[in-house]
């Protein structure tokens, strides 16, 4: 596998991960949310109403990875996303083709955003991360505590907690507590499609925070993607400046993640 082939894979295991949360959803929360997901000119797109950051909720991810897209992609990617009426992003890998879409973009007035940096790592790294937090994997009797600490630390409002709760014992997904004299604390999952794992959702409530929570989140879910067949394990945070926070991107590089590659996200322009 070439330089390329290697940098769409973990491109294409993210798609998975985000395109089947969208199909977790319950059938309320997704016509309230308008959430919905689907193939547009090779890009999967995600459309989620009033949530943000617009990087997660509404994105196009993949144009010009699977194959050199077309600016009448471009076009029709955005005829599709633009039909939700708020702020989105099209994310555009280093390796998507051709290099012309970033300018095609460009022109119909997309700017550059706050980038995301892309990590990976075999899932036989071993880690010897401390933490008086109890780890757990998870099914769906504890699916909510586990959606309400993700929503927690991010700050989204409790009808996404229930929306992620569908994901504990869902077919791919593992889900962990870390839960402290057995208080929810930390949360994270992990997405598991044939050799590679997307590892996201990771957060913990602020009383619990610095106890080695997410560094060991992280080892555990590289320990159960690799007994479920994944060999490479990938995931993405924002990238590093000045002013702002980096302790996510410390505890990736910490658990033995590479930095892959920078991934720019294009903003929409404004509606008039």
């Amino acid at each position: 596998m070439n330089i390329d082939e290697n940098h769409a894979a973990l491109e294409v295991i993210e798609s998975a991960a985000f395109a089947d949360l969208y199909c977790a959803a319950p059938d309320t929360i997704r016509t309230s949310m308008h959430i919905d997901v689907a193939d547009i000119a090779g890009a999967t797109c995600l459309r989620c109403a009033k949530l943000n950051p617009a990087t997660i909720f509404r994105r196009a991810c993949g144009l010009g990875v699977g194959a050199p897209a077309r600016e009448s992609d471009v076009a029709e990617v955005m005829r599709h996303m633009d039909e939700l009426d708020e702020p989105y992003v099209v994310a555009v890998a280093p390796h998507a083709k051709p290099l012309l879409l970033s300018g095609w973009l460009e022109a119909r007035g997309f700017t550059r955003g706050y980038a995301f940096m892309k990590f990976s790592c075999s899932t036989s790294v071993s880690a010897d991360v401390p933490t008086d937090l109890d780890i757990d994997v998870i099914g769906p009797e504890h699916g909510l505590a586990f959606g309400r600490v993700v929503c927690t630390g991010f700050g989204l409002p409790e009808t996404v907690a229930h929306w992620l709760a569908q994901l504990a014992g869902r077919e791919r997904w593992v889900c962990l507590l870390g839960s402290a004299n057995g208080v929810p604390a930390a949360a994270a999952a992990t997405y598991v499609e044939g050799t590679h794992a997307w590892l996201g959702l990771g957060a913990t409530l602020p009383e619990f925070r610095r106890r080695g929570g997410q560094g060991a989140l992280l080892w555990r879910r590289l320990k159960e993607a690799a007994t479920r067949g994944a060999l490479t394990a990938v995931t993405e945070t924002g990238e590093r400046v000045a002013d702002r926070p980096s302790n996510s991107y410390r505890n990736i590089l910490r658990c033995g993640f590479q930095e892959m590659y920078l991934r720019q996200n294009y903003i929409s322009p404004a509606r008039s």
